[in-house]
């Protein structure tokens, strides 16, 4: 698996994506933003606990 952000850098694209109004379904995110998908589930379980992160953090 190519991972090319580090967890910081997807938590953050995630929070941009968020306050932008973006789709962040994983279906859209995987065709839209596969790097960012492949990098956020190489650091967490699965997409939703990615979002869930970076809501909190």
């Amino acid at each position: 698996m190519d991972v090319t952000m580090s967890s910081a850098e997807v938590l953050e694209e995630i929070k941009r994506l968020n306050s932008s109004g973006a789709n962040l379904s994983k279906k859209h995110i995987k065709k839209m933003n596969p790097h960012l998908m492949r990098s956020a589930l190489h650091y967490f379980p699965d997409w939703d606990s990615a979002i869930e992160r970076s809501v909190s953090s």
